[in-house]
């Protein structure tokens, strides 16, 4: 007796036919989309300065590779591109976006602190000697005698159309009192300004 072709599924034990209910199957379009984001996280990496990039955990061929389409050219950076990409697909990538997006996290917060110290430099300037309890405030560290001649400064360049040479040091001021600040965070106790 021949068997027909729907028989062959019967002749399976029960078992063997439920591994086959749970294979996953992709479409080609899917996999296109993840071998392109892949690159795209490739390019991503390529982007990132030198320092950055030995935060991100990377094995030795793919940083090598990263670091030869960072000093490529236009043309050829496509394939080098595509060819990182390949390589990320054979490896877990899971560590790597992480450490990425950590690293574009603290440059977001690095930015967002820098635009709240310009806030508070032009509210220093425009309000004198008015604001600096605020700050002091908020940076305990602060001087305020050196604040005080630094606000004074700035607000003489401004009414005389000078260069805004203390303008920019009551940013650098601020952005030092900040990092002490993140510092005494992480080790109380410590005060930069006024060693002991």
């Amino acid at each position: 007796m021949n068997k027909q072709p729907e028989d062959w599924l019967s002749d399976i034990p029960m078992n063997e036919r439920q591994d086959e209910d749970k294979i996953i199957w992709v479409s080609k379009s899917k996999i296109k989309r993840d071998a392109e984001a892949l690159k795209d996280l490739g390019a991503e990496l390529v982007d990132l300065g030198k320092n950055a990039l030995e935060r991100i955990p990377l094995d030795e061929d793919l940083r090598t590779a990263i670091e030869l389409a960072q000093k490529i050219k236009k043309d050829s950076r496509r394939r080098q591109l595509q060819l990182i990409g390949k390589m990320l697909r054979a490896r877990d990538v899971e560590p790597t976006k992480t450490a990425l997006g950590k690293l574009k996290n603290r440059h977001n917060q690095q930015v967002l602190l820098f635009h709240k110290l310009e806030m508070l430099r032009d509210c220093l300037v425009e309000k004198g000697d008015d604001a600096i309890p605020s700050v002091l405030g908020l940076y305990p560290a602060a001087d305020r005698q050196q604040l005080r001649s630094l606000v004074r400064n700035a607000q003489k360049e401004q009414a005389t159309n000078k260069q805004p040479k203390a303008y920019h040091k009551i940013l650098q001021y601020l952005r030092k009192l900040a990092e002490i600040a993140e510092l005494s965070t992480v080790h109380p106790g410590m005060n930069m300004l006024h060693p002991r």
